[in-house]
């Protein structure tokens, strides 16, 4: 399954020191806002900042003290008496769990004030970013404006990154001096969010750094733009090697989920114009799949002549610069970008034996994929020992109990790769849409029955079966009600189709797009009536 990777950012969270010693080194601050400071600092890599508010997070939270910069303007909700919910991040489980709470039915005056934000300004339905490489769908199919899905609901939607957050719910469940908030969120656009409950649901980020020479090679693909890289990539390619004998090499790093469906459109696009070669630690691809999908994947993966690499990792990835543009191109009247195209950059991967018997090897590739590994934007905090900061595992998650609350934070909620949750057996639960999806359900009940001072219910995932594309018309769907069960091939497709678009955020946009989807099937099908009666014509 496509990783739910969500792109909002959280990249300061402060830690409290003793007031008093501040207010020595900072007396004009102290006098401003008085003496009752707690000072935070910010780890950055051009330096350290700091960070001021009161103890009450009042009157205007959290004003930065920074050279050259403005405190902070506070963003202004419509009704003062009404629950504050900030949700940070816009994926499945943020934008999920926003809808989720306009569906439900509310008291008067319970029915909370939504604000989500994230740092793009259009959802992304991750597990179809391989249909745009392949051309079976629109960019706006599968990455509709936030604006224009919440258009008809009551949820504020906020473009923007997450610079700072100041939780106040660990000092008791109403806050600190019986306030009633929850703590306080910071933008980079120096906007001040008071919220009275917040859900973290920032997603995860490709972890490119593991290897020399990835992150600055290797184009990985999670999200939207990272797939419009990709596609650019292989048009220019495509211009490049038109008309000529030599193949197109792409190199897709890891045969899980993601590598092996990227790897199969790849191969289906490039056909006989590119050798597409996948490389993977393990010796079989799609380790945890089910036995049908990943039967069903080895036998499209050969039929498409893809090279598979397995029981290696990739040590490091190196540039080799081939200028092939021509004299007259760098010459006068040259048209800008021209150029540029016929610039080759290749690379060289070198893979080293993850298993006994396998000698090491070197690879040439024109485009390097990389499908390994992911991390979410919660950084590590320090100092580690203060209690109320938020408690993370060591990929960074937060750590949850069973109704998604964050432990020892009763107003914050964490769902999706933000959060550390285990199933009833003891084993984490894969980053996967399926689970945020169903995540969000819950913790917008959850939300639901905190504000109404009802019961939480416990998270329990439900296993609804697996799916991965494998070309145009090509798919393999495990669903977990019937065992043994594997649909392959075209039905498998159409099914994954429908399927998804049963889950589109909302029910304006199914309709759009389920319009679109149609009349595209229809066109094609005629096209095919006529190629074929064309042939029959001509051999008659």
């Amino acid at each position: 399954m496509a990783q739910i990777a969500l792109t909002t950012s959280a990249a300061l969270f402060p830690f409290n020191r003793g007031a008093k010693q501040w207010t020595n080194l900072f007396p004009r601050f102290s006098k401003r806002y008085g003496t009752n400071i707690s000072l935070f600092m910010s780890y950055r890599k051009k330096g350290v900042r700091f960070v001021a508010s009161d103890a009450t997070g009042r009157n205007g939270g959290v004003p930065e003290i920074s050279d050259g910069e403005t405190a902070p303007r506070s963003y202004v909700w419509p009704d003062k008496k009404k629950p504050r919910v900030c949700i940070l991040g816009g994926g499945f489980g943020g934008l999920y769990t926003a809808l989720r709470l306009e569906s439900l039915v509310w008291p008067d005056d319970k029915k909370p004030q939504v604000l989500l934000v994230d740092q793009s300004e259009r959802f992304v339905f991750k597990p179809m970013l391989y249909e745009l490489l392949s051309g079976e769908v629109d960019a706006w199919e599968i990455a509709p404006r936030f604006l224009d899905l919440l258009a008809n609901t009551s949820v504020q939607f906020c473009q923007d990154r997450v610079k700072l957050l100041h939780p106040y719910d660990h000092f008791r469940m109403n806050g600190p001096s019986g306030s009633s908030f929850g703590g306080t969120v910071l933008l980079e656009s120096g906007l001040l969010i008071e919220y009275d409950w917040l859900v973290l649901a920032l997603g995860a980020e490709s972890k490119l750094d593991v290897v020399p020479g990835a992150s600055e090679f290797a184009l990985p693909f999670s999200n939207l733009e990272d797939a419009r890289k990709v596609d650019s990539k292989l048009r220019r390619l495509e211009r490049r090697n038109f008309g000529k004998f030599s193949p197109i090499r792409v190199a897709v790093v890891g045969c899980g989920y993601s590598g092996v469906e990227l790897a199969a459109t790849v191969a289906e696009r490039l056909q006989s114009r590119g050798i597409v070669q996948a490389i993977n630690v393990e010796t079989t691809i799609c380790p945890t799949a089910p036995p049908g999908n990943r039967e069903a994947a080895l036998k499209v993966l050969s039929s498409r002549e893809v090279q598979l690499l397995l029981g290696y990792f990739v040590r490091c990835i190196r540039r080799v610069d081939n200028v092939e543009a021509s004299e007259n191109m760098t010459g006068s009247g040259a048209v800008p970008g021209i150029a540029a195209e016929h610039d080759h950059e290749t690379y060289t991967l070198e893979l080293q034996p993850a298993q006994r018997g396998l000698q090491s090897q070197i690879l040439e590739a024109d485009l390097v994929l990389w499908t390994v590994g992911s991390k979410p934007p919660l950084p590590q905090l320090e100092p580690h020992d203060k209690p109320h900061e938020l408690p993370l595992n060591g990929r960074g998650q937060a750590e949850t109990d069973e109704t998604l609350r964050v432990k020892g934070h009763p107003r914050i909620f964490a769902l999706g790769d933000s959060s550390s949750l285990r199933d009833s057996n003891g084993k984490l639960l894969p980053a996967t849409a399926q689970v945020a999806f169903q995540q969000a359900d819950f913790t917008g009940w959850n939300l639901w029955a905190a504000i109404n001072d009802r019961p939480l219910l416990p998270f329990r995932f439900q296993n609804l079966g697996e799916m991965m594309t494998l070309g145009r018309n090509d798919a393999a769907i495990s669903p977990s009600f019937i065992e043994g069960l594997t649909l392959e091939g075209p039905i498998g497709h159409t099914a994954r189709k429908i399927a998804y678009l049963i889950r589109l955020p909302t029910d304006e946009h199914r309709l759009k797009v389920g319009i679109s989807w149609l009349t595209k099937s229809a066109i094609e099908s005629v096209a095919s009536l006529q190629s074929n009666l064309t042939k029959v014509l001509s051999g008659s």
